[in-house]
């Protein structure tokens, strides 16, 4: 009798049963108790018969029950629960009795069912190679040599590894086969299914030839991609660091002083988000690169107002929307993806993007099935056109030129060693970040407001109502 048919795994021992003489501590039981909670019959997860193949297996639940009860037991959002649910069935306390080798939680209607207690972690049964090959011989005996390929080859192995002990093992399994055909079919099927899930959790599919070849040729192809010389990307370093020097607060002193030295603020002040006039170092690394100008949001305010004044205002904004959605909460996408198209992409679009043909059949195509990374290859297009036209322009124009000019240059505060030992004792509190947060939402959705198409028939409505 092997570890996986000791016991009675089809009669689940009782909650006190199971916690009450264990010996663990509260911090180890968590899970199981959670479990178990789940598993009561009337403020627990419910479980009805279902009819699998020509079987009816009893206490069967679904993926979107379970994700409904742990965000209504944990009030956490969807995405928490579906990854708590997800190490549920990673660790073996849920089986799905469909997609066996799918360990995770699907918030559908896949089945699933709760594991027996018997083969929780919590037991620290070991996964014994013997039996694990009682187990693979007794499920060769009933599939009459038909096992999936990943059970094929870890028979084969263990098969070559206890040849002396092979007799004993392929009898054990004979007589555990034997004892198991005098149960129910539906006790057959569920222990088979436990066991299953057991063995999935502790011994994984191995890799296949396939999967080993892949990798072999990704490593070659690896291998095989010319190296950057040491001395090139010295160079380029140093380059960088030259370039940066005035702007990097560890190599100059930052104006007009250091807030966590001096107890002033006045530095973050000038520079928040929300400014209105820039201070002139900040202007002077906008004419570094691109991305310096864009990853300013007081830079890329400026950028926008240039694009405007141009007629290309759509570029940034799809530019914008496409790194919401890439970011964004995943439940959001799909109504996302659909604004995106009938905005920037659908032909006839009030804001209507200019890329090539290849580039939107492929995005519009994706659309269909809309993802994270969907509008990757328009974002790249609309980011290389502004990098390498818009951009420069926008130095040159008079937008920036006029920034230039009424950028602030804050004179450096003096402070006294007595004064800076006086900050020490007397720390004034700094800019509360729920504030800065409060004004980015609030940014966001005038941002969001303005993106949105006119609707020039309601306007014309509004003003003719107006002049009456």
């Amino acid at each position: 009798m092997t570890s996986c048919e000791a016991g009675n795994p089809l009669h689940p021992p009782t909650q006190t049963e199971l916690l009450g003489t264990s010996s663990m501590s509260d911090d180890q039981i968590t899970v199981e108790v959670f479990v178990v909670e789940m598993q009561d019959p009337k403020s627990g997860v419910k479980g009805a018969d279902q009819k699998l193949n020509v079987t009816i297996i009893p206490h069967v639940i679904n993926g979107q029950d379970i994700l409904a009860w742990i965000v209504t037991k944990m009030k956490v959002t969807t995405e928490e629960a579906q990854a708590f649910g997800t190490m549920l069935v990673a660790y073996g306390y849920i089986y799905p009795l469909q997609n066996h080798r799918k360990l995770v939680l699907v918030p559908d209607s896949t089945l699933y069912r709760f594991q027996t207690p018997y083969f929780w972690p919590m037991q620290k049964w070991p996964a014994e190679d013997i039996d694990y090959a009682i187990y693979l011989a007794r499920r060769n005996i009933r599939k009459k040599g038909m096992l999936e390929p990943y059970e094929q080859q870890h028979y084969d192995n263990l098969h070559k590894w206890m040849n002396p002990k092979w007799d004993f093992i392929v009898m054990q399994a004979t007589e555990q086969y034997k004892a198991s055909k005098e149960r129910k079919k539906p006790d057959r099927v569920v222990l088979d299914c436990q066991e299953r899930a057991y063995w999935i959790v502790h011994r994984p599919p191995v890799l296949t030839f396939d999967m080993v070849r892949r990798t072999n040729i990704f490593l070659t192809q690896a291998l095989m991609r010319s190296a950057v010389k040491s001395s090139v990307s010295l160079t380029a370093f140093v380059k960088y660091v030259t370039t940066h020097h005035n702007h990097d607060p560890f190599l100059t002193t930052p104006v007009p002083s250091n807030p966590w030295i001096t107890d002033s603020d006045e530095f973050w002040q000038l520079n928040s988000r929300s400014v209105d006039i820039p201070t002139k170092l900040s202007v002077e690394r906008w004419v570094l690169s691109f991305w310096e100008l864009i990853s300013d949001p007081r830079g890329r305010v400026d950028f926008k107002l240039f694009l405007k004044k141009e007629h290309s205002a759509e570029n940034m904004a799809f530019y914008e929307a496409a790194e919401e959605m890439r970011w964004g909460a995943a439940s959001a996408i799909p109504e996302k993806s659909q604004f995106i198209f009938n905005t920037f992409l659908k032909p006839g679009a009030p804001r209507w993007i200019n890329i090539d043909g290849r580039t939107m059949g492929l995005t519009v195509k994706g659309l269909v099935v809309p993802h994270r990374y969907v509008l990757d290859a328009a974002q790249t297009h609309i980011f290389l056109l502004m990098k390498k036209d818009t951009f420069y322009r926008y130095l040159k124009s008079p937008v920036h030129k006029d920034m230039q000019k009424r950028a602030l240059v804050p004179a450096p505060h003096v402070f006294t060693d007595a004064q800076l030992e006086a900050n020490v004792r007397n720390r004034n509190p700094g800019i509360s970040p729920i504030l800065l947060w409060q004004q980015e939402e609030e940014e966001k959705a005038a941002a969001a407001a303005a993106a949105r198409p006119i609707d020039v028939k309601a306007m014309v409505a509004t003003n003719k109502l107006d002049r009456k």
